[in-house]
């Protein structure tokens, strides 16, 4: 299963559209998460119709209709990969530990992926219990990193493999 990760799209207010090469790796992909703060409707519509299986939580810049589409948390199962989605971890000090309290083994629930978004820095992390932490960063709004980013994975057999960050290109400013 080849999964595609996205999060902090801000459309349309830090892009007008999604990057072609996003949109490359959402018909490529099995299935596209997203950890939230979309901001319009239009990507979640423009993402279900084209991603084969979509999951995707709300995030703290959407409104009350994508809220009302979108779970503050998701969880799937994918290649016999558990997953869950959320959109903010808190800080980075100490979010193993806060993330291995609420998803790792000994939660109520435990996952072995923890999807999220928030900060647009890419984040790749393990906690003590084994709990893999991935933030994709944005493929729209760099903020303090030098690129938009977005990660591509594979699950199967219960193991996530060949997780990749991409770096797109600098967008070219719009000429009038």
């Amino acid at each position: 299963m080849r999964l595609l990760l996205l999060a902090d799209t801000h459309l349309p207010k830090r892009a007008r559209e999604l990057p072609a090469q996003v949109w490359a790796a959402v018909e490529a992909a099995d299935v596209v998460v997203h950890a939230g703060d979309w901001v319009d409707e239009a990507t979640l519509d423009a993402l279900l119709a084209r991603s084969r299986r979509l999951v995707g939580v709300h995030g703290n810049n959407d409104g009350p209709r994508l809220r009302a589409r979108l779970p503050e948390v998701a969880r799937a199962e994918v290649g016999g990969v558990r997953l869950a989605v959320v959109h903010e971890t808190g800080s980075a000090a100490g979010r193993e530990r806060r993330c291995d309290e609420l998803f790792g083994p000994g939660s109520p629930q435990p996952v072995d992926v923890l999807v999220f978004g928030h900060s647009h820095i890419p984040w790749d992390s393990t906690t003590p219990s084994g709990l893999r932490l991935l933030n994709p960063g944005s493929p729209t709004d760099r903020r303090r990193q030098r690129h938009c980013t977005y990660l591509t994975a594979r699950a199967h057999g219960g193991r996530l493999a060949d997780v990749v960050l991409h770096r797109l290109p600098p967008r070219t400013p719009a000429r009038g």
